[in-house]
């Protein structure tokens, strides 16, 4: 089940911003939900992106698992704080999530050793 993580986010970005280009109104009317719903003060960007790749589970979207895996890392989530909010997905979204679930830790592994890999390259 080894996806490239990266590489899907990578393509994505090329992908959606082809679509901005194509629909630049729907994608900025988008780009300010995005800016809104990750606003506000009752939740950390971290709770958020938790929550987000929860949601892209039970959605089954393997590129919003690959954003919100990279973006969980990047707010400082641990790995036990994303499986408990995996296993909150799996709970809502029964057996099909438990396969998205599979593949967003899969995606947090491979990501986090990315990360770690090019600390150690940069460093050198």
């Amino acid at each position: 089940m080894v996806e490239d993580w990266s590489a899907l986010i990578g393509g994505m970005n090329g992908a959606v911003r082809d679509l901005r280009k194509a629909s630049p109104d729907v994608m900025k009317a988008f780009a300010d939900m995005a800016r809104a719903a990750h606003g506000g003060e009752a939740l950390d960007g971290r709770t958020r992106e938790l929550i987000a790749l929860g949601i892209s589970v039970a959605v089954r979207c393997d590129p919003c698992i690959a954003y919100h895996a990279e973006g969980a890392l990047k707010q400082g989530a641990t790995r036990a704080e994303i499986a408990e909010a995996l296993a909150m997905a799996v709970y809502m979204g029964a057996g099909p999530s438990v396969m998205y679930a599979a593949k967003a830790l899969e995606a947090v592994d491979q990501v986090a050793a990315s990360n770690a890999a090019s600390r150690v390259t940069s460093a050198t």
